[in-house]
């Protein structure tokens, strides 16, 4: 079968039969992935050697790339060394205006880099746009925003009046990043803009499979203003790259396992040098018993098989009230059986394709062993080959126990849990029974109930009537993990200033801090021991 037929398929429903053709016309992966645009990507990225990536939705190759070595990496390092020096005394208003015009150039140009995402990811186009969507929010959050968390600020000093004190923001350097697979344009754009407008150079390591989306991102900064060798990039095998990349930077940001995370955390650590880890999750959603049972139906949808479940705040498991569990549990089952599965370069699809086959072996063995110790499908838990060779239906299982490794084990697929329960507190208590703590969900009519339930959950988003994007998309707060979905945070201050290191300048005036004015060492304890009980006094911090 061509890569042309393949891409022009129907959209599916998670029955057997075809809905309707795809549009006449539809582009395939020859039409947008061309030698032109191949070449005008990869261009300055450091590789000797050859790679290639692949299409999940036919599995055939979509380009061949350079491969990066250690010295290219290297390489790397010192041309975005060089290239940090001068951008970081480039004044922070033409930095962030690089910023407010890469927003602009993402929402103008967002059709080409949503044919990228979907071909790299196999992803439905609704859930491509997604990226686009968290891209332009934070190009936009920190184009304004940079200048007020960067300033120099003033804080009191040592004494009143005689201690001048100024916290200053410096660049780390070079930071090193790590984008995995399954949001190459959010989770390598969004994180290296805050960097960037703080001053720092990078060196990116998209994953290979994923990478032309990255490089895509990479080449409108440049389009937008960036000079060309502070964002550089290197492609290559995980194992072998990445710790090339650990190796040299002066900071590491790293999106992916909970497994690698702790060994990159242990290499950065080793260096003294510092990492934020946006690891796994088996996040859970609660159905409280005054939900709006039909809205938590539709959200469940996008909250367990967005992206075929492919996202770290993806919901996993799914606790429902016994009062309301048989309602929501026929509506949801009814939504999921008629989403339809597809994978043409257009809106319509509910969900696309898994990424590859290792994760299909994962979601197939985790539904497989569940269902031969006891659990029950009630939706979904079949492969689909006719539509493409990693396409799984969306999953609803049932009667999951300890220890079946869906219970416990992060499935990364299109396969939910349901659980009944009878009182909040088991339901807050099950949900935070796992080593994860990274996103939750719960959904109530009482906003305040809402709100105190969120509270008790240890993790470091959780969302109210509605699945992961309120919480992500809010980029005035911090979004990562508790346990071991991380360290450190994305977005709002903290997602700014830990690319930066804080330098505090004191100024002393007029008097030492020392005794003085012909005090012997009793008199001038006895004299600071009266300002201090003064200062408290007077209510100072």
């Amino acid at each position: 079968m061509t890569d042309s037929q393949t891409l022009e398929q129907a959209t599916h429903t998670t029955g057997t039969n075809p809905l309707a053709a795809a549009p006449e016309g539809a582009r395939t992966a020859a039409d947008v992935v061309t030698p032109e645009l191949i070449a005008q990507l990869t261009r300055g990225v450091a590789g000797s050697g050859r790679t290639a990536n692949h299409t999940p939705f036919t599995g055939e190759k979509l380009a061949d790339l350079p491969e990066s070595t250690p010295k290219d990496v290297q390489h790397a390092f010192a041309a975005a060394r060089a290239a940090q020096a001068v951008w970081a005394r480039t004044p922070l208003r033409q930095r962030a205006a690089v910023l407010l015009r890469f927003h602009d150039l993402v929402l103008e140009r967002q059709a080409e880099v949503l044919d990228l995402i979907q071909l790299e990811t196999g992803k439905a186009r609704l859930h491509a746009h997604e990226e686009v969507q968290a891209v332009a929010v934070a190009a936009r959050h920190y184009g304004r925003t940079a200048a007020a968390f960067l300033r120099p600020k003033r804080h009191a000093g040592a004494v009143p009046a005689l201690t001048r004190v100024t916290e200053l923001r410096h660049p780390r350097g070079v930071i090193g990043q790590i984008v995995p697979w399954n949001y190459p344009l959010e989770l390598s754009v969004g994180d290296a803009m805050p960097a960037l407008v703080a001053g720092n150079a990078i060196v990116m390591k998209p994953d290979t499979e994923s990478c032309l989306t990255a490089l895509w991102a990479r080449d409108l900064l440049i389009e937008a203003g960036l000079p060309a060798d502070v964002l550089q990039a290197v492609i290559g095998v995980g194992p072998v790259v990445g710790p090339e990349v650990v190796k040299h930077a002066d900071y590491v940001s790293f999106t992916g396992s909970t497994r690698t995370g702790r060994e990159v955390a242990t290499a950065a650590a080793a260096r003294l040098v510092g990492a934020s880890l946006e690891l796994g999750g088996k996040n859970a959603m609660l159905v409280l018993a005054d939900a709006d049972v039909e809205k938590a139906a539709a959200g469940a949808v996008r909250a367990c098989f967005s992206s075929a479940g492919q996202l770290c705040v993806s919901i996993e498991r799914l606790y429902v009230h016994e009062s309301v569990a048989d309602t929501f549990v026929a509506r949801f089952a009814a939504r999921t059986k008629g989403m339809r599965l597809g994978r043409a370069l257009a809106y319509g699809a509910d969900m696309g394709s898994l990424v590859g086959g290792q994760q299909l072996e994962t979601t197939k063995r985790h539904v497989e062993e569940a269902v031969a110790k006891g659990a029950t499908v009630l939706a979904g838990g079949v492969a689909r080959p006719d539509i493409g060779p990693y396409f799984y239906e969306p999953t609803i299982l049932e009667g999951v126990e300890a220890p079946m490794a869906v219970c416990t084990e992060e499935t990364f697929g299109p396969v939910v849990s349901v659980y009944r329960f009878s009182s909040e507190d088991e339901a807050v208590e099950r949900a935070n029974s796992t080593p994860y703590g990274l996103n939750s969900s719960v959904w109530t009519k009482d906003a305040r109930r809402g709100r105190a339930v969120a509270a008790r959950l240890r993790t470091g988003t959780v969302n109210i009537n509605e699945g992961y994007a309120s919480a992500y998309g809010s980029v005035q707060s911090p979004m990562g993990g508790m346990k071991d979905s991380g360290l450190g945070r994305r977005h709002g201050a903290e997602g700014i200033l830990k690319y930066t290191e804080a330098q505090t300048v004191a100024q002393q005036r007029l008097l030492p801090m020392a005794p003085s004015l012909g005090m012997d060492d009793e008199r001038y304890a006895a004299l600071m021991s009266r300002s201090l009980r003064l200062l408290k006094a007077l209510r100072f911090r």
